[in-house]
Order: structure tokens, then C-alpha cells, then sequence
């Protein structure tokens, strides 16, 4: 009887080898083939850079001035003062009188009624004089001057969404490398899909949409009851093949601190994590099946070893594995900004699945009133 079940235990861990083989070669692998334009575009359309921020004054101080003086002829920066307590009516009037461009909308307090990120873009956007609008967070910093001009050179022919990509600032905290890891593996999927035809989410702190796109969506009514999801969750119900671009120079990534407590970084996931579950179905099911044969890949794999059944086809599945996710995510890695933790992809791997399932069921049961 043992041995049936160790045989069972060994053909679902080949079928988990092979769908995960599956989504390497088949999804992660296209980010390898596109091709980064190296020369500087000329464009000019006018854009619309569009951030809200509660209780971000530091934050404002820091990375708007950067912002405000992007190599570009022709944009403004909307911020949004969502329910300020601190001093950030001060900071933003301050940097006014530095720069006109800056366009400030003020959201107050209501006594009765809280507000939520969702309704601070939408203020920002009716605001945005311009068709086209990139968005980011106040927390973030472009990596160079050319943001603008290269996020905004991807709005040619029916393109209404720009996917950019936001890594994390390398530092020595321990929650570091995870943070950065499921980042980069976050991206490697949503990119990849993206250059497959089957765009399935952006991330709000690089993001670029059409102001038409957003009103004949009729923005976020569809999701307005979910805290989070004005990014992945528009651009779920509103990407197509057809209409999506992607954009990683290095010049257009945008850096933030990555936190650095496991709290934060709880309330931080629970938040993104939450609105999974509101993805069209084919992108449930894409996920939720990359994310059980991952896991059950190394249950399966230390039941078999401790089981001491088959030994050698075991060890030679997880060998052949793992050389072939660091053939695939070697290149990808070093275009995202993470060469460094390629080196620890045997751990790391082992935490991401155990992350996308873990947070998974948690955003499944768990709801969230705030959304900072």
C-alpha cells in the first residue's frame, strides 16, 4: 500500500515539473526576447503626470522636484493632497512657487465619510488637462530625467496602456531580498502576458493610460467598493492585445524603499493581495495554477526525498528545474534591476510560492478598510 502512495506522491510531482515548465518556457521566457530601444524618442504629445498623496511632506520634498524637471516640452504634475494631516499643504505650495506647472488638488477630511485612493485619482484625473497620464506615488523617484519622454513615446498607433515597471531600492535589511524577488517575479509575469497578447495587471507606481480610456470604463465604478486595485484591477477589466505596450529601459524605472518591517510589509501585500480574487477568470486560474504546482513542486519533492523514493529522478527534476529557470531569468533579472539575487533563486523560489499562497488565502478572507 506505501508503495502506491509514493508512486502517487512521484507522478503529481511530474505533473507539477511540467506545468511549471509550462510557464517558464511558455510565459517567463518572452520578456528574454524584447528588444529595449536604446535611442532617446522624440515625442511631444502633451502628458499629464498624475500622483496622490496622504501624509507623503518628505516624501514630496525628495521626489516631486525631480519630477517636476523631466527632460520633456510639454507636462504638467497633478497631486493630489488626499486628507493631509501633516504639513504636506505647505510642502506643495512651497515647490508651487518653484515650478507652475505643479497643479494642486486638495481633498479634506469629511466627518462622516472616508475616502479612498480610488477617489483621489479620479479628482486628479477630471483635473489632468491632458489626454495622456502617467501615474506614480510620491514615494517614488524616476530613475533619470527621461521618464516622461520614454514612458509617453509607447502612445503611437491604438496603444492606451504603457506598463512600466517599479523596482525596489537594494539595501540590508533582511525583508530585503524577498521583497525585491517577488517584485521581479511579479514582473516577469505581468510583462510576459502583456508581450503574449493576455495583459492581466500594471503596477500604479509606473502607469500610463489614455484619459478617454478611463472615462469609457467609467473609471473605477466597477472595483470603487475595493480599497485596493486602481491599478491592477483597471487595467485587468480594461487591457487588451491590442491596446497594451510595455516600457523597461532603465531609464523609465521608478524607485522606492521597500519596507522593512514584517508588519508593514504585511499590511502592504494583504492590501494587493486582496483584489486577486476580482481578476477576469482566465487570470485566476493562470495564476492560482503557477502558484499551486509551485508549491506543491517542493512539498511533493521533500516528501519524496524524506521518503527516500526514487532518489535520483527526483533530485534530477528539481536539478533540471532550477538550471533552466537560471537560463530563463538570467537576462530578465539583470534588465529588472536584480542580477544580484539570481544567486539565491534556490531559496528565494521556495519563499515566493510559499508568499503567492499564504497571502492568497489571506486576501481571499481577509478585507481591508485602508489604503495607507
Amino acid at each position: 500500500m506505501e508503495g502506491y502512495i509514493y508512486e502517487a506522491l512521484f507522478i503529481l510531482l511530474q505533473v507539477c515539473f511540467i506545468v511549471q515548465l509550462y510557464y517558464l518556457i511558455s510565459n517567463h521566457s518572452k520578456l528574454n526576447s524584447y528588444k529595449v530601444a536604446d535611442a532617446l524618442p522624440v515625442i511631444n504629445i502633451p502628458v499629464s503626470v498624475v500622483i496622490s498623496a496622504r501624509n507623503e511632506a518628505r516624501n514630496l520634498i525628495e521626489n516631486l522636484p525631480y519630477i517636476l524637471q523631466q527632460n520633456y516640452p510639454d507636462f504638467e504634475v497633478v497631486v493630489i493632497n488626499d486628507c493631509s494631516t501633516d504639513n504636506s499643504d505647505e510642502v506643495l505650495l512651497d515647490i508651487k512657487s518653484e515650478f507652475p506647472h505643479l497643479k494642486i488638488v486638495t481633498i479634506t477630511e469629511h466627518a462622516r465619510y472616508k475616502t479612498g485612493k480610488k477617489f483621489a485619482l479620479t479628482l486628479g484625473i477630471k483635473a489632468a488637462k491632458n489626454e495622456h497620464l502617467l501615474f506614480t506615488d510620491a514615494d517614488c523617484k524616476p530613475a533619470t530625467l527621461n521618464w516622461i519622454t520614454r514612458m509617453a513615446a509607447n502612445f503611437n498607433g491604438s496603444t492606451q496602456i504603457v506598463l512600466g515597471y517599479s523596482p525596489y531600492i537594494r539595501t540590508n535589511n533582511f525583508l530585503n531580498p524577498i521583497i525585491r524577488f517577488e517584485t521581479i517575479k511579479t514582473a516577469i509575469n505581468y510583462l510576459s502576458t502583456a508581450l503574449t497578447g493576455n495583459p492581466y495587471m500594471g503596477i500604479g507606481r509606473n502607469l500610463a493610460y489614455t484619459k478617454s480610456l478611463f472615462f469609457g470604463a467609467k473609471g473605477f465604478a466597477a472595483h470603487m467598493h475595493v480599497m485596493s486595485g486602481d491599478d491592477d484591477l483597471f487595467v485587468n477589466q480594461n487591457a487588451t492585445s491590442t491596446n497594451t505596450a510595455i516600457e523597461v529601459h532603465p531609464d523609465t524605472f521608478t524607485f522606492t524603499d521597500a519596507k522593512t518591517t514584517i508588519g508593514s510589509w504585511y499590511r502592504q501585500k494583504r492590501r494587493h493581495m486582496g483584489v486577486g480574487k476580482l481578476y477576469k477568470n482566465k487570470h485566476r486560474r493562470m495564476l492560482s495554477f503557477d502558484a499551486l504546482s509551485g508549491s506543491l513542486f517542493y512539498i511533493l519533492l521533500i516528501l519524496c526525498l524524506a521518503f527516500n523514493f526514487e532518489p535520483l529522478w527526483v533530485l534530477g527534476l528539481y536539478i533540471f528545474r532550477l538550471i533552466l529557470q537560471y537560463i530563463i531569468y538570467r537576462k530578465s533579472f539583470k534588465m529588472l534591476n536584480g542580477a544580484d539575487l539570481l544567486w539565491s533563486l534556490p531559496f528565494l523560489d521556495i519563499f515566493y510560492y510559499i508568499y503567492l499562497n499564504v497571502f492568497g488565502l489571506i486576501g481571499t478572507f481577509i478585507k481591508t478598510s485602508r489604503w495607507k
